[in-house]
């Protein structure tokens, strides 16, 4: 599916595809090969969990499967498609002849499902112990031998880090269970609406340091290191550079400070460990060196101190309970919070130190939190939980553990949405709320997290801090604290997590070979008749299409190619389902879509044709017509004021308001503007997908910036700076960019795309980006989607992957057509045919494409679904490749861009401009 961006998602991009007028129609069930004849060297076990619908998840198997999409086929289910996306887009599934899900009346399968409530497409090869949502559509991943899908219903985000099936690979391989644990709940409690006041959490915080570095207990005059430790983790929480934490981090780091609080048997003796871990964790939050803090190797010290053998296994040795301890330590939060401080520092850390996590987990799944010995009375509870898990899957590699913990905090949640401090209590506390709340949003179950921070807003304090306990009359550091962090959205792993600076070398070597780049997506066997892609057979990819021509355009590689897209969309040309343009932008219908039909009439700007007369519409009056007035009952029509109808991502948001300024309607364009700038977060960056919950991605921030960047006015032009200094930082070592399904391909050009904007100030990371691109180009000038996934060109990536390397903004990019010639639509035989006037559809079989006064169109070689070089679906969850998401990569759809990008007046743009 698509890319990073959901793309076992639903991708923002495909969100906005197009609907022809019937549904698709559902595949008949097949017999599937008995389940013991899949083994670990034969044959695929496909499982899909129908438990949001009151089933269970049910296994099927194909012995000599060709496809993740064969698979599920064979393996017994059946399936429905949108009438948007058509049978690539798995909208409903069914096991045999029984009823397929969801129901019509829930879902009707028209435009392409919500990010929430979609079938997402996971995989697991041979021995693999966890899932990986992803990259490919079912219909181009290739499963071998020992393999194992799984299809789930819900939701996850642009990168697939949510919405993990809640079964092992290992229970669905031959042998293994096939039923969830019944007990874990599927969604989290009804509780109200209610957020904490975060800024009132932190004023309060901020207050209980003395001389604003240092906490001190009533009564006492020495300072409280560890609730300063806690004091600086809540206020990076709310600010990574802040003052107040970056002061109370200097006094921690002064000799004097470190030695009495981590090392109280002498500066050469011994650290305790619970100190010099939490220690390390501060200056890894504040930009610090840990292994240079307070005149020690914090990290060193922790490695070298780690216990050899337990007691009863020789000479005792004092703090050693069991192997690989962290010496002095005596509780899982410390032995945790070390593991943490290792793997944030760049240190591995002692496998029997991770290993005694692991043998921490009671039978419940939660964790003790005392460092017990293997056997002994073991006690879950969700402060210990939170914080093991959140180490456990920092380190990788423990999935069984963590899906049993993530098991333990949903069954543990109380109906109020609190979690109590232990497991025999019935009432809340906020510490233990705050730890299991960051613990699953962590693992992406956001639901469950809101659940437990609306409990926290109702026990918060006025001043802003929070009690021990739900009914506390007083607050307390030690629990305001977490509550601060998770109420920010982030956990003790992410705000710790050292982010790399932004490459400052000139990479060596050059870009992408734009002309080989062409040449592929100009080849027969992806561009159908030289006017369009497929996302199946027969059924065109209009949005991949206008990704497409934008890559032509940016590049100016094949301008005869690039006239053919554009009038066989602006002329009505059909596709082999008898489908136009105007099934992709739903024009007229109550489904128009804002992004879709900006991305078209964006298309008619940057080739000169009048986006007010293409198509055979007006398209910036519907763009005008289709402006929301206000929130809508459904959220994917109108999310709020501003937004353009159907426009579920800033992608597609982004577009409509591109379209329009280039038209001239500023006027408009005012309230989408103004809905557009107020979706950007923070940090500078944007979210995903509009209207419903999601992250901040590079796909979208830099379509945004773009958009914004044609406003001329100074905080317009100073939210663009932010969007392009967020992007920087999210640059991988490699000179790729995170996308939805890894590093990818589409997230790298576009983000190009944006640094372009300030072209002269990131040179050095636009460089370094474009030699990324250079190197997941493949021998035939496409590229692969992302690095390290199944190697093999895919369409969508190349179209972005060509276009982005440019460097133009989609917001000036501009092709001249004058006095190019069309060539012919190639016949069977490779002749060509001579001109009808007529505009007709070869049916269900290759189409016959004819545009008025040109040349009638025999059949051509339409791509293959999925494979490579084919124009797969966006989503991974539909069967096709991804090409990035950004947003979902989602956002691909509208996003699976490669387009342009352009300096502006004062952003000088390094490299051409076509």
């Amino acid at each position: 599916m698509r890319s990073k961006g959901l793309l076992s998602l639903i991708s923002a991009a495909l969100l906005t595809f197009a609907a022809s007028v019937a549904f698709v129609g559902g595949t008949a069930p097949a017999s599937a090969d008995p389940i013991e004849q899949c083994t670990a060297t034969t044959g695929a076990i496909v499982a899909v969990d129908f438990g949001p619908f009151g089933g269970k998840v049910e296994r099927g198997c194909d012995t000599t499967p060709t496809t993740g999409y064969e698979l599920l086929h064979t393996g017994g289910f059946t399936t429905v498609g949108t009438v948007h996306d058509g049978d690539g887009f798995i909208c409903r599934i069914g096991k045999g002849t029984g009823t397929q899900y969801p129901t019509p009346e829930k879902e009707d399968c028209v435009l392409t499902p919500q990010a929430t409530a979609y079938w997402s497409y996971w995989i697991a090869s041979p021995g693999q112990k966890n899932w990986t949502y992803s990259p490919l559509g079912a219909m181009a991943r290739t499963p071998k031998p020992g393999d194992v899908d799984a299809w789930v219903f819900g939701g996850t985000d642009s990168g697939g880090t949510s919405g993990k099936p809640s079964f092992s690979p290992d229970d669905v391989r031959a042998g293994g269970g096939t039923t969830p644990d019944p007990t874990v709940p599927t969604a989290p409690p009804t509780v109200p609406a209610g957020k904490v006041d975060a800024p009132a959490a932190i004023r309060w915080i901020t207050g209980k340091l003395t001389d604003g570095e240092r906490v001190v207990d009533d009564g006492a005059t020495a300072p409280n290191h560890f609730l300063t430790t806690e004091a600086v983790f809540a206020l990076v929480s709310a600010d990574p550079k802040s003052p107040a934490a970056k002061k109370a981090a200097d006094f921690l780091a002064t000799p004097a400070q470190t030695d009495a609080y981590a090392y109280p048997a002498g500066k050469d003796g011994i650290p305790d460990a619970t100190a010099a871990a939490r220690l390390a964790l501060v200056a890894e939050a504040t930009g610090k060196d840990p292994r240079a803090f307070g005149g020690h190797d914090l990290l060193g010290d922790l490695v070298k101190y780690v216990c050899p053998r337990g007691a009863g296994d020789g000479d005792p040795i004092d703090g050693c309970l069991t192997k690989g301890d962290f010496r002095t330590t005596g509780q899982s939060d410390a032995q945790a919070m070390a593991v943490i401080a290792l793997l944030n520092g760049g240190v591995t850390p002692p496998a029997d130190s991770v290993n005694r996590l692991t043998a921490l987990q009671c039978e419940d799944g939660g964790f003790t939190g005392i460092l017990i010995r293997t056997g002994g009375w073991c006690d879950s509870d969700a402060n210990s939980t939170g914080l093991i898990t959140l180490a456990l899957k920092r380190e990788g590699g423990h999935e069984a553990a963590v899906q049993k913990a993530r098991g333990y905090l949903k069954k543990s949640q109380l109906a109020t949405g609190a979690w109590p401090s232990a497991s025999y209590m019935t009432t809340g506390s906020p510490a233990s709320t705050a730890w299991a709340a960051q613990a699953l949003r962590a693992l992406g179950d956001d639901a469950f997290a809101d659940a437990g921070l609306s409990w926290l807003s109702r026990h918060q304090f006025p001043a802003g801090g929070f009690g021990f306990e739900e009914d506390d009359t007083e607050s307390r550091l030690f629990a305001t604290a977490p509550v601060a962090i998770a109420a920010a959205g982030s956990d003790l792993v992410a705000l710790t997590t050292k982010k790399s600076d932004p490459p400052t070398t000139p990479p060596a070597g050059d870009g992408p070979d734009l002309k080989k780049g062409v040449a592929y997506l100009t080849a027969p066997k992806q561009l159908v008749q030289g006017r369009y892609y497929e996302s199946s057979p027969g059924f065109a990819d209009y949005g991949m299409t206008v990704d497409g021509a934008y890559a032509l355009a940016a590049t100016g590689g094949d301008d005869a190619t690039l006239r053919n897209i554009v009038d066989f969309l602006d002329k009505g040309g059909k596709d082999g389902k008898g489908r136009t343009i105007d099934d992709y932008t739903l024009i007229g219908t109550k489904y128009a879509g804002g992004g879709s039909i900006g991305k078209t009439a964006l298309l008619a700007e940057a080739v000169g044709r009048d986006p007010r007369a293409f198509g055979g519409h007006d398209l910036i009056a519907a763009l005008a017509q289709g402006t929301c007035t206000a929130k809508t009952e459904t959220p994917r029509q109108c999310a709020a004021k501003g937004n353009y109808t159907y426009a579920t991502s800033v992608f597609s948001q982004s577009l409509g308001v591109i379209a329009q300024l280039r038209a001239g309607e500023k006027t408009a364009a005012a309230e989408p503007i103004a809905y557009l700038r107020s979706l950007q977060e923070t940090s500078g960056a944007w979210p995903s997908l509009i209207g419903e919950k999601s992250s901040a991605e590079v796909d979208s921030t830099a379509m945004a910036a773009m958009a914004v960047d044609l406003l001329p006015d100074a905080e317009s032009q100073a939210a663009v700076t932010k969007a392009i200094a967020w992007l920087v930082t999210q640059q991988l070592e490699d000179g790729g960019f995170p996308g939805a399904s890894g590093n990818s391909v589409n997230s790298a050009a576009l983000a190009i795309q944006g640094m372009s904007l300030e072209g002269t100030k990131y040179a050095d990371n636009i460089a370094k980006a474009r030699k990324f691109l250079a190197a997941q180009q493949n021998a035939d000038g496409g590229f692969n989607v992302i690095k390290g996934g199944q190697p093999g060109s895919d369409v969508r990536a190349s179209t972005q992957a060509v276009g982005g390397t440019i460097g133009i903004s989609f917001a000036v990019l501009k092709r001249d057509l004058t006095g190019t010639t069309p060539h012919p639509v190639p016949t069977p035989t490779g002749g060509t045919n001579g001109g009808s006037s007529s505009i007709s559809s070869g049916g269900s079989g290759t189409p016959v494409i004819v545009t008025p006064g040109e040349n009638a169109g025999g059949t051509g070689a339409a791509g293959s679904t999925g494979g490579s070089g084919s124009g797969g679906s966006p989503l991974a969850s539909t069967g096709a490749q991804v090409g990035t998401l950004a947003a979902m990569a989602l956002v691909l759809v509208l996003g699976g861009w490669g387009v342009t990008r352009a300096a502006k007046r004062r952003r000088a743009t390094p490299g051409s401009e076509a």
